[in-house]
């Protein structure tokens, strides 16, 4: 079903962004892998390669430069131009101050990525599907998306702006056979709390006593949204490990549950 389908991945350098290319290579997809660690794409790619005898592009973008995406996206060769599906992965966190003692330099940032970033790229890949009446754009989004969390402000804001472009956008798209899809993880273990927190044994102790998502978990389901018949739009996929109970608490080994917990 997706053999040969042209699939563009932002963030695909590590994580969950890593493990969705992995995950639409083992089903026989071309692949435009995206990140701004060119040395970490070329080296997935070249893997991909050899254990899927598939097509795959490395790109170097950082999506908070929208004239960057846009001269990426122009510059594609024409047997790469035909982007079937677009996984908006890419995102990060900074810290998780008090909004009083937040740094604005590290709130641009969180905004560039995660909000305006994901504007940049689906604003450049979507006319196309347009044109053509076919594609599928899949939104990683996150459980802090749906609710809120000690020290979440900013993070949290762009991730429930991600949910609202996802719903405005399937409601721009009336009319057009293009797909939108979002999926939010809960707490999954990745780079993500080493880059929020720029310290990895806080991070790593983070994880301890309770078993995280992986990032193939979220890898499954945005397949899942990929594979599902023309006919068939999964709007919403929203996942937590097992012993996270909500989007605020989460079940240590020996432990009460705890809340205000991070995604």
């Amino acid at each position: 079903m997706l053999k040969n389908k042209i699939v563009f991945i932002t963030g695909a350098s590590s994580g969950m962004g890593k493990a969705c290319a992995e995950a639409f290579a083992a089903l026989g997809a071309r692949l435009i892998i995206t990140a701004r660690r060119l040395d970490r794409l070329t080296e997935l790619a070249e893997n991909l390669r050899t254990h899927h005898a598939i097509d795959v592009l490395p790109l170097a973008l950082d999506i908070q430069d929208n004239i960057m995406i846009n001269q990426v996206v122009d510059s594609l060769p024409a047997s790469w131009k035909t982007i079937d599906i677009l996984v908006n992965n890419a995102g990060l966190a900074h810290d998780t101050k008090p909004l009083q003692e937040g740094s604005p330099t590290d709130w641009d940032t969180v905004i560039d990525t995660n909000f305006k970033g994901l504007l940049y790229v689906t604003r450049a890949i979507l006319p196309s599907m347009i044109a053509r009446g076919a594609g599928h754009i899949i939104n990683i989004g996150s459980t802090a998306g749906r609710a809120y969390y000690a020290g979440g402000n900013v993070y949290c804001a762009t991730k429930h702006a991600v949910k609202a472009i996802t719903h405005c956008l399937r409601i721009d798209l009336a009319g057009t056979p293009i797909r939108v899809s979002e999926v939010d993880p809960g707490i999954t273990r990745s780079e993500f709390n080493e880059v929020r927190w720029q310290d990895k044994a806080r991070a790593d102790a983070f994880y301890e006593g309770f078993t995280p998502l992986a990032p193939e978990d979220i890898a499954r389901s945005v397949v899942f949204c990929a594979i599902q018949p023309a006919h068939v739009n999964i709007a919403e996929i929203m996942l937590f490990p097992t012993d996270q109970n909500a989007p605020s608490m989460v079940t240590r080994k020996g432990e009460m549950p705890e809340a205000g917990v991070l995604r």
